[in-house]
């Protein structure tokens, strides 16, 4: 029997989202709803090749049976593997325009809009998506605060232990994707200057390096695939805590050492294939790999730069795309795609709308948008825009545009 979920305090306690969707609209029970009605909008991805959608159908129901109107664009689904029949027996009202998705109250949606999408916007809304900070310019800003946009960004969010749930989620996946990438270029090999190498090796054959920059949970991902593919596994980072954490998990056969100059230069000019995976420090990941180190590097060497989208942690590094995903600059091979995870569209969109999913009911438990800015300081870690007004100081400052602290906007708990 279909029974009522309710969020229950924090995002971690909320169950359940996918074992009791896929009961039929008559079988549905009344839902008493509790707090703020939503009426979210969800478009479809236009932007860098994006083939996830931030609710699957299982998400909609619930928040539908929780009391939320939900409009889902034609086609939105279709390449995360669902159908609009499938949002429409979840609950969702199917919109054939855009234009219709982008009058809702509350935009939810994956990339960041793009210059067409904020013009349908009818302005004083609310925007949730990444902010994918490396690929923003001052007229993106400029155009929201035109609008008075308020906007929260999902990578900024955090959860009741104080982490970042969505980052969480994609960097496990990046991870994986980055070690599965790095192992089929490595064996591809470079045109004309390197025959391909496998990961593994095999008898007699020394398996390759891989030289992980970052200890945090994608490098983890991707140093668990790595060496279960038989690749001989260096970690740098420059927490110590975290290194210790890393070979306590992954046991002796990983290699974990400090960063300092003079290490990096030593493992990547050894290295076969090097994961940029470091965490972002207020919206920037720091530049740790100079240009002359990538061109030490052997020839037909492999750069994964999951950092990218936070704008990457090697100074060769270039935003790509899923279309044209590498280029070669001092005869090193570098994939350098900032939604790497929309390759695998439907394990993304199913992890991320077990975030988003809890997050939205959650705006609504606490009275609304408004509301829970005020109260509720995990949300408001993810606001960057209110009203029009920038409340990120290092966006402000490097864009021109006038900000406010969300402390002064809202004041401290």
């Amino acid at each position: 029997m279909w029974r009522s979920l309710k969020y229950n305090g924090t995002m971690s306690e909320y169950l359940s989202w996918s074992e009791t969707a896929w009961a039929t609209q008559e079988e549905r029970l009344a839902v008493e709803t509790k707090g703020a009605k939503l009426v979210i909008g969800v478009p479809k991805e236009r932007d860098m090749e994006e083939n996830r959608i931030l609710l699957n159908p299982a998400a909609v129901s619930v928040l539908v049976q929780n009391g939320h109107n939900i409009l889902v664009e034609t086609g939105a689904g279709l390449l995360a593997g669902w159908e609009d029949r499938e949002y429409a027996d979840a609950g969702a009202e199917i919109a054939a325009e855009a234009s219709a998705i982008f009058q809702c109250d509350i935009i939810a949606k994956v990339a960041p809009p793009t210059s067409e999408e904020i013009g349908m916007m009818k302005g004083n809304q609310t925007l949730i998506s990444a902010l994918q900070l490396r690929t923003r310019d001052r007229s993106f800003f400029k155009a929201l605060a035109d609008k008075k946009i308020t906007g929260i960004a999902l990578e900024e969010v955090r959860d009741a232990e104080d982490q970042s749930a969505l980052r969480i989620a994609m960097s496990e996946i990046a991870g994986q994707q980055a070690a599965r990438l790095g192992a089929n270029l490595l064996a591809d090999g470079l045109s004309g200057k390197r025959k391909g190498k496998l990961l593994g090796g095999v008898p007699g054959v020394a398996p390759a390096s891989v030289v992980i920059i970052g200890a945090g949970v994608a490098a983890m991902s991707a140093a668990r695939v790595a060496r279960g593919m038989g690749a001989a596994v260096v970690i740098l980072d420059t927490n110590i805590s975290k290194l210790r954490y890393a070979s306590e998990q992954l046991g002796g056969t990983i290699v974990t050492e400090l960063i300092q100059d003079v290490v990096l230069k030593h493992r990547l000019a050894q290295a076969d294939v090097v994961i940029g995976a470091l965490s972002p420090v207020e919206g920037r990941t720091p530049l740790v790999v100079t240009e002359d180190m990538v061109e030490a590097m052997p020839i037909g060497s492999v750069i994964i730069d999951i950092s990218i989208d936070s704008g990457g942690c090697f100074e060769t590094s270039e935003i790509t795309s899923h279309r044209v995903p590498t280029f070669v600059k001092h005869d090193v091979l570098h994939y350098c795609v900032p939604n790497m995870n929309s390759a695998v569209g439907n394990t993304s969109s199913i992890a991320m709308s077990n975030i988003v999913g809890p997050l939205l009911q959650q705006l609504s438990d606490n009275g609304g948008v408004q509301d829970s800015l005020h109260y509720d300081l995990n949300i408001r870690a993810g606001l960057y825009l209110y009203r029009g007004l920038l409340t990120k100081r290092h966006l402000g400052e490097h864009f021109d545009l006038p900000y406010s602290s969300d402390a002064l906007l809202f004041g401290n708990l």
